[in-house]
């Protein structure tokens, strides 16, 4: 029998500046997000326990949402998606906040926040919906920034990660594994994983679930897992892609991302523990259909 959890949606008590923001709970896990700047995840807490980077520049902290290709609008991010306040509706236990349409993109998105309570998970739905009235082709796309510290892994050859090289990436236990280190330049890795990616710092094991993705799905250019790590010792980005898909003007196209975060005894190490217990945590979520 699942144990019982707590779960509540509330509204943070913040003076008027902060207005906006939202913590969904379970268990001992809280998200937090911020509707009034771009809808982003702040905060991702086991306990006390922080791990989004939390770094006072900006693109520099908490989890935000694109849309791919990047090629599609380059930089900076899409401002209705990344920055401009979102809509905020609850229905029942579901937090769902609503982007303004992009005038580039033509496109706006949705993002619903809701727990899992059998496996004390946060479970974030994004949605994007073609509002133009021309066929657009899109792919979702989560990035998550964490400190330059600990051990990212995920499930994927490590012959098969691009480009070659730059990241010191390391094939153990039948996993890719990336120990944070410091270097001048910015870099980027693009991996054909299946369909999770886990970080672990100082005592806490990061997973995150997502659809697993064929070679030939995700668009042009990207991939299904990418990490970034910005130059110095500053922050990386975890980041995960669903499939391209072209979306006729009124459709829409829903990708799901499951956060588990639990506290490890484990250093942040490559280990064969490490990689069990986030391997528990998919192999349970896919025996309830997720």
């Amino acid at each position: 029998m699942a144990q019982k959890v707590q779960q509540h949606l509330e509204t943070t008590d913040q003076p008027k500046a902060a207005e906006g923001k939202y913590t969904l709970t379970v268990g001992k896990l809280a998200m937090t997000i911020d509707a009034q700047k771009g809808g982003k995840i702040l905060s991702f807490k086991h306990g006390d326990q922080e791990i989004i980077s939390q770094l006072p520049w900006p693109e520099a902290f908490g989890s935000t949402f694109w849309t791919s290709p990047q090629k599609e609008w380059n930089w900076p991010p899409v401002v209705e998606f990344d920055k401009q306040p979102y809509a905020v509706e609850q229905k029942g236990d579901v937090l769902q906040l609503t982007s303004n349409v992009s005038e580039k993109l033509g496109c706006r998105v949705v993002k619903a926040f809701s727990v899992g309570t059998a496996d004390s998970a946060i479970v974030v739905t994004y949605s994007i919906k073609n509002e133009s009235d021309a066929p657009r082709q899109v792919a979702p796309w989560e990035i998550t920034r964490v400190a330059n510290d600990g051990v990212i892994f995920f499930d994927a050859p490590t012959d098969g990660i691009t480009p070659a090289g730059l990241m010191n990436f390391e094939g153990k236990y039948g996993a890719a594994w990336y120990k944070a280190d410091e270097a001048p330049q910015n870099r980027k890795i693009n991996a054909d994983g299946h369909g999770w990616l886990a970080y672990c710092a100082k005592g806490l094991l990061l997973v995150k679930q997502f659809d697993d993705l064929e070679a030939s799905q995700p668009a042009p250019d990207e991939a299904e897992i990418q990490v970034y790590v910005n130059q110095r010792k500053t922050y990386i980005e975890l980041e995960s892609q669903g499939a391209y898909a072209t979306l006729q003007p009124g459709e829409q196209l829903s990708w799901t991302v499951r956060w588990y975060l639990l506290p490890v005894e484990e250093s942040a190490e490559p280990s064969e523990t490490l990689l069990q217990k986030a391997l528990g945590i998919i192999s349970s979520a896919a025996s309830r259909g997720k």
